[in-house]
């Protein structure tokens, strides 16, 4: 069966240097999860640099993964709660891919 997998680049930090609240991240995953009933977080944080307006911003990442079978129903949901995760993580933009994987 074809699933898709949804990668969302979430910041541990605002872009004033602040650490964001774990508070945040436990809410996101209790919401996927009661959605689409398992999520996996990556402890390794991933590095990324963006540019914005001339500014370059550097951020620390966690990723969060969701696999979902099919594809049309959860990319409506994903584009939906990217706006939800914008003003949650108080971001200009949140990171969400998706990926036909095949589930051995």
């Amino acid at each position: 069966m074809r699933w898709t997998r949804y990668e969302i680049l979430l910041p541990q930090c605002y872009n004033d240097g602040r650490s964001v609240e774990l508070t945040k991240f436990d809410e996101t995953n209790v919401e996927l999860l009661e959605k689409f009933s398992a999520t996996t977080a990556d402890t390794t944080v991933a590095l990324g640099k963006w540019m914005y307006e001339g500014t370059v911003f550097e951020d620390q990442l966690q990723r969060t993964v969701v696999d979902v079978p099919g594809i049309e129903p959860a990319h409506e949901f994903f584009r939906q709660y990217k706006e939800t995760l914008k003003a949650r993580f108080v971001q200009i933009d949140i990171w969400i891919s998706a990926h036909e994987i095949d589930i051995l």
